[in-house]
């Protein structure tokens, strides 16, 4: 059987650079989220009148490629402030963060990404940082070590994380206002396929746009790249208006089914059904079975395939559903 073509939900640096054209531009702009956006709005708001130079810490959760990013640099433009990013295991030590922190200007916006993966030593330099804008050094080791007290400019820490239970409970405890990301509505993808293919300078009409969404996987990032893909193979193939046939033919190319599943995703499937006869079954033997990392069974294949009911976790193990039966039945060219 030929191999098809594949996308992988794992952002990969090819398509960073279309991640930055697609973002949008304000909050306003920003499409779903709705409750946090004003969550947001009042926060700032109320900061401007108390001519507060800096708003509470924010705690962003949820899955990949829902907007945590996107957010934290729209907070920093609705303040007109500086901001800066870094990825939490970047930082190793807790003298790289205090160099960092006092880099800062007042008024700026640091963003962590993937903040429960911070080395556990730089939270005792950060709790005071984000309590009182003071740093705590300790200068030197033995009986020559002495302590050093040093004031910081006021900022906000907006952290990201898709393991919100893998950060400790002080830090959790230290941010002002905690958010979590839910996954999109169908016509919410739609209307961020809609705005992309804009700026993408893609005539697109409304059935390719519906047959793309669908395969989105109710995820903003999801959307854009398959956008993309389907852009690229419409013109290889003689361009024109996006229509759903030629929608559907690259989206077939590229191995993803009617809701949004890939290979990896059936293959999943797969092994719990004909290997474990459905289940239950442990994780471990998930990923020997498959050739899988558990972290890639857990991160990235298993969010979805719950939650489109193909899946389910019980106290003895993962699960597959009645629906995940049929789904393999029809795949298999059943009934």
């Amino acid at each position: 059987m030929k191999k098809k073509g594949k996308i992988s939900p794992i952002l990969k640096e090819e398509d960073k650079a279309l991640d930055l054209a697609l973002r949008p531009q304000s909050l306003e702009d920003y499409v779903g989220q709705n409750n946090i956006k004003k969550n947001i709005e009042i926060i700032i708001e109320a900061a401007k009148k108390r001519k507060d130079p800096s708003i509470e810490h924010l705690l962003f959760y949820g899955g990949s490629g829902l907007g945590k990013t996107t957010l934290s640099y729209l907070v920093a433009k609705k303040m007109n402030s500086g901001i800066r990013t870094i990825a939490g295991p970047s930082i190793k030590k807790s003298g790289d963060l205090a160099a960092i922190l006092t880099s800062l200007k007042e008024g700026d916006i640091l963003f962590i990404d993937e903040i429960h993966r911070m080395n556990s030593s730089c939270e005792e330099i950060i709790y005071p940082a984000m309590e009182e804008f003071r740093l705590n050094l300790v200068i030197g080791k033995g009986p020559m070590a002495r302590t050093m007290d040093l004031k910081i400019p006021k900022f906000t820490l907006i952290g990201a994380t898709t393991r919100l239970a893998l950060l400790s409970s002080p830090l959790r405890s230290r941010f002002g206002a905690t958010f979590r990301l839910d996954s999109y509505t169908m016509g919410e993808i739609e209307e961020i396929i809609k705005k992309s293919a804009k700026l993408l300078e893609v005539k697109i009409n409304k059935q390719a746009i519906s047959s793309i969404a669908c395969r989105a996987r109710f995820n903003p990032r999801i959307a854009n790249r398959l956008l993309k893909r389907v852009r690229d193979f419409s013109q290889v193939e003689g361009g024109g208006t996006l229509t759903r046939e030629k929608a559907e033919k690259a989206l077939s190319f590229l191995d993803i089914d009617k809701i949004g599943l890939e290979s990896g995703d059936r293959k999943i499937l797969g092994v719990l059904y004909n290997k474990f006869d459905g289940g239950p079954v442990g994780l471990q033997s998930i990923a020997l079975a498959s050739g899988e990392e558990e972290e890639t069974i857990v991160e990235i294949y298993e969010p979805y395939l719950m939650q489109v009911g193909l899946i389910k976790r019980t106290p003895r193990g993962r699960v597959i559903t009645e629906k995940g039966k049929s789904y393999l039945k029809k795949e298999n060219g059943g009934t």
